[in-house]
């Protein structure tokens, strides 16, 4: 991998995917304190600036590397003063602050845990997570400690923004703390951060990363990313995701790149103003965002800066991609990844990219599409998406659950496979094609149909703004595929509107993948992160058709 400090000054230009795998190699360091190896080294090596915040109602702050490598300080001592120690876990529920930077690598400092976690979540939420990680501190804003009543008596540290009653005061804290921090050694595979993701079923899983992780996740920061000192990157995602984590905060600042973080809500024209007004040169939004932009006169907003876009987390239409490319004059590069592992699937500058695929898999990664009996599959057969293993950027485990990772892995003839509970396919060039999650495949009168394709068959008509493609019960086919359609304004809904759409599907696709039903609706449910939650949708279909047949 590239040794980002001795090659910041340098110009390497675009080696060829096959160059960059023949000659990586993972170099994990015994000892990585991302505080101190990173924030620090680039204050004390190369200071340069690091941060530009701003908000909704105006507010501005900018940081340099030296000014955050000093708060950082401050903030470990802050926890160390109140007994907070290496491995003790620390819930940090903030918005696109400065102050959850700080919090994070402050905490890191010291070897303490951190867990982000977004301010949207319920008192019940938050209680389920400082039970479940037995969390030993808690940062927050003053006017959400309300939701942490029911267990403060739980947490012997509690930190607010703003200041509140039975709690220590931010300002305060920081103004009485030493500037200076003696670091924590953190051995590569010691627990580094800890990340609560939504499982299949009940409540979210933890899952614990070690210092390794943290370390190997600028693999992608270099070759997706492409960020050097002098780039201003901006993602969209909120602070509790773990692609906050890597595109936000690690990535950036472990390649000396300076981040862009705006605390308010989703506006179009707010992100294409603030795309001009920062000069942002990578851009990384989800494609839901992605295609509310598209819909606006961006030609009228000056992003000569912008040389890069990425997206991951849920596939792009290519539909949206060709429209931004066109708009922007700059590609749109797709990148997958699971906070299991982060990113290890990339599409790169100077590369071909093949819109619609999850990209091709990252310099010492060894993604590919495997069998039930955990052989690789020939190309052009779908399989369960599986990265083998060990893996510096695998997790350490699931906290509190310690069967639940063997239960994702599969013994094939190579070794043993991590199973990310994706199904793809390979082309000859080794570009991975997503075929959905291992449950959201159709089974219809015996045709495995997976959702996305139908979905970006559907996005191709210009009478739909964004849609969601489900299984619904049906007693002949045992399934039919089922759309929920938005559609752009200027159009409304009528049998004639879906029977073009039905037409459409069948012209770019296999005609059996057709959508059989089409309900049209205003907005399609989805998570924080702007990902459509196809599950709901199913569910609700089920549920629906166990009510008719009961």
């Amino acid at each position: 991998m590239r040794d980002v400090f001795a090659s910041a000054a340098e110009d390497r230009g675009e080696p060829s995917y096959a160059d960059l795998c023949a000659g990586f190699r993972w170099e994990v360091p015994e000892t990585f304190n991302f505080g101190t190896d990173v924030v620090d080294r680039w204050a004390r090596e190369r200071d340069g600036p690091a941060l530009i915040w701003s908000n909704e109602a105006g507010e501005e702050r900018r940081l340099s590397y030296s000014d955050v490598a000093a708060l950082t300080d401050r903030f470990a001592n802050v926890l160390r003063s109140h007994g907070i120690a290496k491995g003790d876990r620390v819930l940090v529920m903030m918005p696109r602050r400065p102050e959850w930077m700080i919090a994070m690598v402050g905490a890191m400092k010291i070897g303490a845990v951190p867990i982000p976690c977004i301010e949207m979540l319920t008192a019940r939420d938050v209680g389920y997570r400082v039970e479940h990680a037995e969390a030993r501190a808690v940062v927050c804003r003053a006017e959400h400690v309300g939701k942490f009543d029911a267990v403060a008596e739980a947490v012997p540290v509690r930190v607010a923004l703003g200041g509140a009653s039975g709690w220590l005061d931010w300002e305060d804290e920081m103004a009485a703390a030493s500037p200076t921090c003696e670091p924590e050694r953190v051995a590569a595979d010691d627990p580094a951060v800890m990340y609560y993701t939504s499982g299949s079923t009940g409540h979210p899983k933890a899952i614990v990363h070690a210092a390794r992780a943290v370390f190997a996740w600028r693999g992608s920061a270099i070759y997706w990313l492409d960020l050097k000192p002098g780039d201003r990157m901006w993602c969209t995602a909120d602070t509790g995701w773990s692609k906050a984590g890597t595109s936000i905060l690690f990535g950036p600042w472990s390649c000396g790149a300076c981040s862009v973080l705006y605390d308010g809500p989703f506006s179009a024209t707010e992100r294409l103003k603030l795309l001009e007004r920062r000069q942002v040169t990578v851009f990384c939004a989800p494609g839901t965002e992605l295609s509310r932009l598209v819909d606006e006169p961006i030609a009228s907003y000056d992003l000569s800066h912008l040389r890069r876009t990425v997206t991951s987390g849920e596939a792009l239409s290519p539909a949206i991609a060709d429209r931004w490319q066109a708009a922007t004059g700059v590609r749109i590069d797709e990148a997958y990844g699971l906070t299991e592992c982060l990113m290890v699937s990339l599409n790169y500058p100077g590369e071909e990219v093949r819109y619609g695929s999850m990209g091709r898999p990252s310099p010492g990664v060894d993604l590919d599409v495997v069998s039930p009996s955990g052989e690789r599959l020939a190309v052009g057969q779908e399989g369960d998406v599986a990265l083998l293993t060990p893996h510096p950027q695998l997790m350490l485990a699931y906290w509190g659950e310690p069967d639940r990772l063997a239960a994702s892995l599969r013994e094939g003839p190579e070794g043993r496979w991590f199973l990310t509970g994706d199904r793809a396919e390979r082309d000859g060039d080794g570009y991975l094609w997503y075929r959905g999650r291992s449950d959201d495949v159709i089974s219809s009168a015996g045709y495995r149909i997976g959702p996305l394709e139908v979905e970006n068959a559907l996005l191709e008509h210009e009478a739909v703004q964004i849609c969601a493609v489900v299984g619904s019960p049906d007693i002949e086919r045992g399934e039919i595929v089922k759309a929920f359609v938005v559609l752009r304004q200027g159009f409304e809904s009528s049998p004639a509107l879906t029977k073009a759409l039905q037409d459409h599907v069948k012209s770019v696709t296999a005609p059996y993948k057709y959508p059989r039903a089409i309900e049209y609706t205003s907005a399609l449910p989805t998570t924080a992160t702007g990902k459509i939650r196809r599950r709901d949708l199913r569910d609700r279909e089920y549920e629906a058709a166990g009510k008719a047949a009961g």
